[in-house]
């Protein structure tokens, strides 16, 4: 049998749906009729187009009866998209037809390649190369994970993995470094927020997508990596030999200043951030006597995290008051979370501590507070990461798109 390529074009039917067909999918070798009502057995019919095609229609031929569970997802999805189409007009259905012409375009291209190219492609590779391009075109911080990057990412967001310590993103082709973790090879080296990072063991990092950086970043305990960076106010390049570690992220640290004022650092939001902060100021109050004056929160070089964390966070030091929104889209999925009262501090002053390595949830936080006159904000300018990523499995086990699907609004 031929082979036949699956370009149908669909056209609905309006007609008595028991004796005349619901809908034909069009294709060059012949077409697909669907005879009956959705409500009762339906059928399915091959008409091929004339004698060029008549191996394929003697082969194909043939009339099949469809119980309607069956049926119902194809003649749903062809129909459905068809009538939205119709009925949303010739401008919807133009840029249809312009993403399907764009779409035979990729598959054109993706063809020659597997077929044209000097070496012969992997499949997967190509595929999961088009899928970051797309991506990283749109801004440095979507990407795709596969699997094994997804289980990854799992991991670090409970807290520990394995590498140097330090939170990246890309401006302009450029790994950026964001922030240091506290207590990490990378802190202990001596990195700090806003270095460059041109090469990793010798190899440039430019045309690296964010993700491959920090995969080659990562590794197993006890090797050694070197980085070359490039730093404001020098003028040569450092370079700098780390040592990767199991990084072992504890989000919150605490200490008590004098007898009177409690000091929170927050390094990161991860899931057990609130817990952290919980605990660190039920301790500062008890070794305290329960005399603090204050607190200090330590935000600095703080590269965000989740969101959820940062919303917690935030209302665990205000009885009420907007915390931030969010901004899709689509106007209905615009989102405001607000403070509900419960002040673990019961209302003693805050300063929060800031600089250029406070990112995204950090943010947030010090936003929330500063809007509700609820802390003094003491620092130098934040990192300015006004987006909300949102990480979507994709197929089965195939890893998770890290997609922007919201800004945030921390202001009233």
């Amino acid at each position: 049998m031929p082979t036949v390529d699956i370009g149908w074009n669909v056209f609905p039917l309006s007609a008595r749906v028991d004796r005349e067909p619901v809908a034909v999918m069009e294709a060059e070798c012949g077409c697909l009729v669907l005879w009956g009502a959705m409500n009762q057995n339906a059928r399915i019919e091959f008409i091929d187009r004339g004698p060029a095609d008549q191996k394929v229609g003697r082969k194909m031929r043939k009339t099949l009866l469809i119980f309607v569970g069956t049926v119902t997802g194809l003649a749903v999805s062809l129909i459905t998209t068809q009538s939205q189409l119709l009925s949303e007009g010739p401008h919807a259905q133009a840029a249809a037809n312009a993403s399907y012409h764009q779409l035979s375009l990729f598959k054109e291209v993706f063809e020659l390649v597997r077929d044209n190219y000097v070496e012969k492609p992997d499949d997967a590779k190509l595929i999961k190369f088009a899928i970051n391009g797309m991506l990283t075109g749109l801004d440095p911080h979507s990407s795709y994970m596969d699997s094994k990057s997804f289980r990854e990412m799992q991991v670090e967001t409970r807290g520990e993995f394995g590498g140097i310590g330090i939170e990246l993103t890309m401006e302009d082709g450029l790994i950026k470094v964001m922030s240091p973790i506290d207590g990490t090879p990378a802190a202990n080296a001596g990195i700090m927020p806003n270095d460059v990072i041109t090469h990793l063991d010798e190899t440039p990092v430019r045309g690296l997508t964010l993700d491959q950086a920090v995969d080659k970043m990562r590794g197993r305990a006890n090797t050694k990596i070197k980085l070359k960076i490039m730093r404001n106010g020098r003028d040569k390049p450092i370079e700098v030999s780390i040592t990767r570690e199991i990084i072992r992220v504890r989000p919150v640290r605490s200490q008590l200043e004098g007898d009177d004022v409690g000091f929170v650092r927050i390094s990161q939001f991860s899931a057990q951030t609130l817990d952290g902060l919980k605990k660190a100021i039920a301790d500062l109050t008890a070794r305290s006597g329960d005399k603090l004056k204050g607190f200090v929160v330590d935000l600095r070089n703080n590269p965000g995290g989740l969101l959820d964390q940062a919303i917690a966070v935030s209302d665990a030091f205000l009885e009420k008051g907007k915390i931030v929104s969010t901004r899709s889209r689509n106007a209905s999925e615009t989102q405001r979370f607000n403070a509900r009262p419960g002040d673990l501090t019961k209302g003693k002053p805050i300063i929060v501590l800031i600089n250029g390595g406070s990112a995204s949830a950090a943010e947030i936080v010090a936003g929330a507070l500063q809007d509700n006159r609820r802390a003094t904000i003491v620092g130098t300018r934040s990192f300015g990461k006004g987006s909300v990523q949102n990480i979507i499995p994709v197929g089965f086990g195939d890893g998770a798109l890290r997609l922007i699907e919201n800004a945030y609004n921390g202001k009233a």
